[in-house]
């Protein structure tokens, strides 16, 4: 993925339908509070904080370290070291639905906002800690 170099507040007006929009307010405050980062758009509609180098298949790249796409029929937040290490919050959390590094939500109104908290706090722990070597031998 790449940086946009896009405007944070500007993509964010632009989002549809309103909950979303309104969610997405909502993530920009929320991770900007648990990383220490500011906002970055990144292709195709991505909200970052921070930095995360990952592989893949196809070589890999970057991406933030935590983020977030406001999507048309849910918001998607990226969890990039994976869901399952967080089945104890996800079962707290709220209504949402799930991908291999995806958590879906529809409706931020609907879910435990503190839960979604610890979820990104140690999800940027675990992926900021790895980009700096301090998970090895673990």
């Amino acid at each position: 993925m790449r940086r946009t170099g896009q405007d944070v507040d500007e993509f964010i007006a632009q989002v549809v339908p309103a909950v979303r929009r309104r969610d997405a307010a909502t993530l920009v405050d929320l991770m900007r509070r648990v990383t220490g980062e500011e906002p970055e758009m990144w292709h195709p509609g991505i909200v970052g904080f921070g930095l995360h180098h990952y592989d893949s298949a196809s070589g890999g790249g970057q991406t933030g370290a935590a983020g977030f796409a406001p999507r048309r029929p849910s918001t998607v937040v990226y969890l990039a070291e994976g869901i399952d290490s967080h089945a104890d919050a996800l079962s707290r959390l709220g209504p949402h639905t799930t991908g291999r590094v995806c958590l879906y939500l529809k409706n931020l109104d609907d879910i435990d906002l503190a839960v979604l908290e610890d979820i990104v706090r140690a999800s940027y722990e675990t992926v900021t800690a790895a980009e700096h070597g301090q998970l090895e031998g673990r």
